[in-house]
């Protein structure tokens, strides 16, 4: 496995943003009946309020689901730590700048922008601008 990284810096250096194919929606359902979707989801988070469920939009359709926020999920391919700091900021701020909400996802390897499906491919150059910018060693 590659090596993991902390630095803000080389996080950001190192993200490699790559726009994956699939339209994503964040659905929320009663914890019960998550359980029998599990395997059909791209992600899971168990909230007070429900279970946070992110599922292609074709099943979410399915489903029932509100699919009115369909989305793109760009992954950042960089080993990030765990407890490394300002990824999240760093690319939360990118796209702010640009008026691109987003969702940021970390898990054990990777985190996974969702951004609003019109708006990936922008989203995409932006954060490929910012790598730029990190690996020329300008202040994030």
């Amino acid at each position: 496995m590659p090596r993991t990284v902390r630095d803000t810096q080389a996080m950001l250096a190192g993200m490699t943003p790559v726009l994956t194919t699939g339209v994503f929606v964040f659905c929320c359902v009663e914890r019960d009946r998550a359980a029998t979707l599990y395997a059909e989801a791209e992600g899971v988070f168990q909230e007070e309020e429900g279970t946070t469920l992110v599922l292609p939009l074709a099943r979410a359709e399915t489903l029932g689901f509100d699919t009115q926020m369909p989305m793109r999920r760009i992954v950042l391919e960089v080993y990030s730590a765990l407890d490394g700091v300002g990824l999240t900021a760093g690319v939360a701020t990118a796209l702010a700048d640009e008026a691109i909400p987003c969702n940021v996802v970390a898990a054990y390897h990777h985190d996974h922008v969702f951004v609003p499906e019109g708006m990936a491919e922008k989203a995409l150059s932006i954060l490929q601008a910012l790598q730029r910018r990190a690996k020329a060693g300008k202040t994030i």
